[in-house]
Formats: structure tokens, C-alpha cells, sequence
């Protein structure tokens, strides 16, 4: 059955102060392991993922405070850990009795809370600052928001169509015959922030920057590592497991939503009584006040209950490992060679007719760190296309393309104003205790273009030198050093670098094809208008899953193929040892990697050795080809 009005869904808190209230009676319950155990159980039901709805793609006015939604995000940033009372006690005043309250998953206490109880109990939550995935392309969120069911939930405030009054007018029904532990609003007069942050003698509660009219989110910088970013960010308070999550993980995250007005009005509070206190009593500045309590109405507060390491975020496959999904898995890879073949016809269409440099870009789209040894990422096939032709605006429509394939992608113009201009390594701000997010601050798996055509004469001052050395950190060994100003700290990264230069770029690469185009310069822009105009979304469909899964599969070379394998590069050096180099023997095993799992095959075979073997031979030649007629070509 779909869920009903007042189910785990819309009223999650009252699950939970059912389970806080029925521990009373058994102080060794377990009741908040329960309770978690509850929400994670909901969820592995069928298609449970589809009801709910999410920050990603649902306006936050259509949402109902206190429900359950979700969110598809990165941690751009962790914050220290604040305290609040897990347990309180209340008090009535006009019968003076006395009730325990529940004050997880909120951000504010009930009325009449009593300060001198000794039942109080406190705890403390960590505090991630989470955006969407950096670079999501449009198709990924379209298709997310399209499977989605939680429309259709009865009696929800959540139906995008209806105007505000009417959610207004569901709200004020629902609470006439909620649950008896639901949480109301109660009025802002009594509310009191049930959070207390970090060290010193001021205690830091967790409010709102005042809603004054002036308040906007152009106000405010939400910290989207990529500039022209849309969609919300939140902070998301987690109270298991936050050692287990790192910067830059993929989450989705299932979470009780918190948009309290009465955030605000204690901000209103807080900032009148500021001015009294001496400053050297307050460890938290001003500036830190504003960036770690920004108006829950721009960004909301997200209470986990569960979250989900995202393997992918390609919403054509399962949500789950592919290993999991065996039906899916080998009717897939029963058409993997099939649909190889028609990306490859395409791919030598949108190449100028050069299928050697088509195939190449397959296995660049499909390459992934899969371990690292030492501080050697394994996997990585950065591709630098050279030959770009410079007119009408390939190089923008051959990003274009890319971006309609794969889930996550970027593209920086490496021209002289953005490599002077442009922040691509995050940065520590240690005034308002916060990492400044960096264009380079990307989730696995993205694709980043880089456009070098671009790149004019000129000078790079410092901040290019900078990001350029940053560039080559990323492509060469897959990581990039955040600025926490007095040192650098290295994080390990994940994204697929495609170089795009009309001559050998200036950056490094594992791999560099010049493109031999079949075009004549004088119909060049009558060919791009044929052949780059939009696939059939069906075919697109086909050609992102096979990316996707080809990525995904897993990998091994039998010690037999490694014999052989060995046995052949002693040959190949036999008459002239020069020729073939050990690093020539590194790049061919990588392409016979890409190319068996470009089939669908998970273990190398010897027709995809000598395959690998060709199309290097190939592409070696054509390079030394190309050395000879430019001389200027290094």
C-alpha cells in the first residue's frame, strides 16, 4: 500500500516520540538504534525511495516542515560538532507538571523547558554543509524528479501544482487530527534553540541570520564549488556514524526537514544580546554566525536518520550495486559490444570522421581510478584530443555532446582571464571557520573538459601559475592540495580530464590523439550542423548506460594473460629495446583494460591484448607522423 497521511513519511517525529515514550518504562531499550533500524527498514521496502520527496527537485515551500525528504548531495564542508539536549525535561505552568521531551532530530525545544532539571541529558551531532552534485547535468535531473512518486502520496502538502494557499489550507487539516506526539510550532515567544556549540564560555546556539527584507540568497554565497550553480544547499546534522563520512562523499541522505521560523527570531535575539557581551567571552565570530546560521528558508536544516553512499548517480541504472542487480547486469552486458559499435559510429561523426581518435574517447569516457598504489592512482586515462579545429565552436559543441552522455560534467575555458581569476583550490576562510569551495572541489567521476583553445598569449600571474600547476596535480596524479593558507592538505580525486588543444597541450596527459579530420575546412560548419544536432533520447539513454556500466564493472587479468602479457613485451623489445618503454607497456595494459571492459568483458583475453596492442601501434604512428610534418609539435 502507499503510504497514508500520517505515516513514517509525513510525521517521521511522531515515530520517533513514540519510541522515546515507550523507553521510559525501559531505560535499556535501545530505543534510538530502533528507531534508526525503523527508517532504514521503511526504505528497503519496494520503490519506498521513489515516495519521497526530494530537496533536489521539489520547491522547499511545497515541502512539510518535519517530514521525511531526501537529497542527492556532495559534503563541500564539515563543521565542529555543536551540543544540544538530547533529553529535557518541560513543565506546565498551570498544573506544574512535569514531561520528558525528545530533542533529536530538532533544532528547537518545546515550551517551558526546566533548566534545573537533573533529567536533562546532553549529546552531540555533527554538522555537514552539503550542495547538490557539482556539474549534475540537466538529463540526470530531469530523469530523478521524473521517476519520482512522491506526488501521489495522499493528503501530503507536496503537490507542485497547487498554489501556496492551498498547501497553507492542507496544513492547517493535517494538524487538526495529527498524532498527539507530533511536534506543533509553538508560538516564537517561548522557543529556545536546543543547540550549543563548540568550546569556550559562550554557549552558541545553532539560530538564523535575521529575516529582515534585506536577507536574500544574493546575499548570502551558498558555496557551490562551480559558478552559475542552482539549487539548494543544506546543513545536514548527523548523530550516527559521522566518522564515517569524508569531504567530498556523494550522499543521498534521508533526513527529517527542519525550516523552524523561530530559528530566525532567536537570531533577532542573539544579535541584540551580542553587543552586550565582551567579545573575548564569545569563541564564534560574527562573520562564523552568519556563514553556520544562514536563514533556514535559503538553507534548510536536514536531520539524517539514513544515508546512502551513491556508487553512481546515472538514474537509468539501479540505485543499487550493480552486483546486486544481476538481471539487470547481464542484459546489459548481453548488448554492450552492439551498442559499442553505434557510439563508436557516432563518436566518428562528432570526430570529424577520424574513428581512431572515436575509440579513444570511448575509453577516456569509460576510465576510472580503481585503487591507487602508493600515491599512484591506477585507472586514470586522462585524453588530450589535439588537432581541435578552431572555428565554430567545436570545441563548445563537442562539450555539449559529452555533457548529454555523462552524468556530472564541467567546462573551464582556459583562458588567460579565468586561470588569473578563478578559484579552482578550495580555500580555508579561518574568519568565518569555513572552506571556501573551488571549481576543482568535484564529486568522482566527473568530466571535466578543458577547452585550451581558449588559452591567448599573455601572461599567468601567480593565481595562474597556481591553478595551472593544480590542473596538472589532478591529471598526473589524480588529487589536488587544498589552501588552509599555512599549509596544504592533499585530497585524493576521481575526475575524468579531457584536454581539448589545437596543437600538444601545455598540461600533461595519458594519452594524446591528434585528430585527422575527413572534413574540408569550407563545409566544416555545414558538417557540425548535420552531425552534432541531438540524438533520439532513446539512443542517448543507450549510450549513457553503456558509459555508466562500463565504468562500474569489475576487473581482473588471469595469471596466465599476465604470462603472456610479459612474455610479449620481451619480444617487442627483442630487435630494438628502445622501442617499446615500460611506461608504453603501462598505457598499453590501461587501453586493453578499457577496451575489454568497453565489451562488456571483465577479464582480458588475448584478442583484446592484440586489439589494445593495434590501436596503440596506431595512434604511435600517427603521432610520429605528425612530429615529422610539425616540427614545433613536441
Amino acid at each position: 500500500m502507499m503510504p497514508s497521511t500520517h505515516d513514517w513519511i509525513n510525521n517521521p517525529l511522531g515515530v520517533v516520540e513514540g519510541m522515546f515514550a515507550a523507553s521510559h518504562n525501559n531505560p535499556n531499550s535501545g530505543w534510538e538504534a530502533k528507531a534508526t533500524e525503523f527508517f532504514k527498514d521503511k526504505l528497503r521496502e519496494k520503490d519506498a525511495h521513489t515516495w519521497i520527496p526530494s530537496l533536489n527537485d521539489v520547491p522547499l515551500h511545497y515541502l512539510k516542515p518535519n517530514s521525511l525528504v531526501k537529497f542527492r548531495c556532495l559534503i563541500q564542508d564539515m563543521f565542529d560538532p555543536e551540543f544540544y539536549m538530547g533529553v529535557y525535561e518541560t513543565v506546565d505552568p498551570s498544573t506544574q507538571a512535569k514531561v520528558l521531551r525528545c530533542g533529536k532530530y530538532k533544532d528547537v525545544t518545546e515550551c517551558g523547558v526546566n533548566f534545573d532539571s537533573r533529567n536533562t541529558v546532553p549529546a552531540d551531532r555533527q554538522t555537514f554543509y552539503c550542495v547538490p552534485i557539482p556539474g549534475e547535468n540537466p538529463w540526470v535531473k530531469v530523469s530523478y524528479a521524473g521517476s519520482s512518486q512522491a506526488r501521489v502520496v495522499p493528503s501530503t502538502s507536496y503537490t507542485p501544482t497547487r498554489q501556496k494557499r492551498s498547501y497553507e489550507e492542507d496544513d492547517d487539516m493535517d494538524a487538526m487530527d495529527t498524532q498527539p506526539l507530533k511536534q506543533r510550532e509553538p508560538h516564537t515567544g517561548c522557543q529556545g534553540a536546543t543547540e550549543q556549540h563548540g568550546n569556550g564560555d559562550c554557549k552558541r546556539q545553532e539560530t538564523e541570520a535575521p529575516s529582515s527584507q534585506t536577507t536574500s540568497a544574493s546575499h548570502l554565497d551558498l558555496n557551490f564549488p562551480l559558478p552559475g550553480e542552482k539549487g539548494p544547499s543544506c546543513l545536514v546534522k548527523v548523530y550516527e556514524n559521522g566518522a564515517g563520512f569524508k569531504l567530498n562523499d556523494t550522499l543521498e541522505v534521508y533526513g527529517i526537514l527542519s525550516v523552524s521560523p523561530a530559528l530566525s527570531a532567536l537570531a533577532d535575539q542573539k544579535e541584540a544580546s551580542s553587543s552586550l557581551l565582551d567579545p573575548a567571552e564569545c569563541m564564534e565570530t560574527a562573520e562564523e554566525q552568519r556563514v553556520h546560521s544562514p536563514p533556514a528558508s535559503l538553507v534548510p536544516r536536514l536531520h539524517m536518520l539514513y544515508a546512502k553512499p551513491l556508487p553512481h548517480y546515472n538514474p537509468l541504472l539501479p540505485s543499487d550495486t550493480l552486483q546486486d542487480n544481476s538481471a539487470f547486469l547481464s542484459s546489459t552486458l548481453s548488448e554492450m559490444a552492439s551498442v559499442r559499435e553505434e557510439l563508436l559510429a557516432y563518436f566518428t561523426h562528432v570526430l570529424l570522421g577520424d574513428a581512431l581518435a572515436a575509440e579513444f574517447l570511448i575509453l577516456h569516457l569509460i576510465s576510472n581510478v580503481y585503487t591507487r598504489r602508493d600515491v599512484l592512482p591506477l585507472g586514470k586515462f586522462t585524453l588530450n584530443l589535439s588537432g581541435c579545429p578552431t572555428v565554430a565552436s567545436y570545441t563548445e559543441r563537442l562539450y555539449q555532446i559529452i555533457q548529454q552522455l555523462v552524468p556530472s560534467s564541467y567546462y573551464l575555458g582556459m583562458s588567460l582571464q579565468n586561470m588569473n581569476q578563478m578559484r579552482l583550490v578550495p580555500k580555508k576562510d579561518y574568519v568565518a571557520n569555513r572552506l571556501l569551495s573551488g571549481a576543482l572541489q568535484l564529486a568522482k567521476n566527473t568530466s571535466l573538459f578543458l577547452d585550451e583553445i581558449q588559452l591567448e598569449q599573455g601572461q599567468l600571474d601567480p593565481t595562474g601559475v597556481r591553478n595551472v600547476t593544480a590542473l596538472g596535480n589532478v591529471i598526473s596524479w589524480q588529487k589536488v592540495d587544498y589552501d588552509f593558507n599555512y599549509h596544504q592538505m592533499e585530497f585524493p580525486c576521481n575526475i575524468n580530464v579531457l584536454v581539448a588543444s589545437e596543437a600538444r597541450s601545455l598540461l600533461p596527459s595519458d594519452c594524446q590523439i591528434h585528430i585527422e579530420s575527413q572534413v574540408n575546412p569550407a563545409n566544416l560548419e555545414e558538417y557540425l550542423g548535420i552531425h552534432l544536432h541531438p540524438q533520439a533520447s532513446s539512443q542517448l539513454n543507450k549510450f549513457r548506460i553503456y558509459l555508466s556500466v562500463a565504468r562500474l564493472l569489475d576487473y581482473s587479468i588471469s595469471e596466465e594473460m599476465t604470462k603472456s602479457v610479459e612474455d610479449d613485451f620481451v619480444d617487442m623489445r627483442k630487435d630494438d629495446p628502445q622501442s617499446v618503454s615500460a611506461e608504453d607497456l603501462h598505457r598499453m595494459l590501461v587501453v586493453a583494460r578499457l577496451l575489454s571492459l568497453s565489451l562488456g568483458q571483465t577479464s582480458l583475453c588475448t584478442d583484446s591484448w592484440l586489439r589494445a596492442k593495434h590501436i596503440e601501434t596506431l595512434r604511435r604512428s600517427r603521432m610520429e607522423q605528425h612530429k615529422t610534418v610539425n616540427g614545433n609539435e613536441p
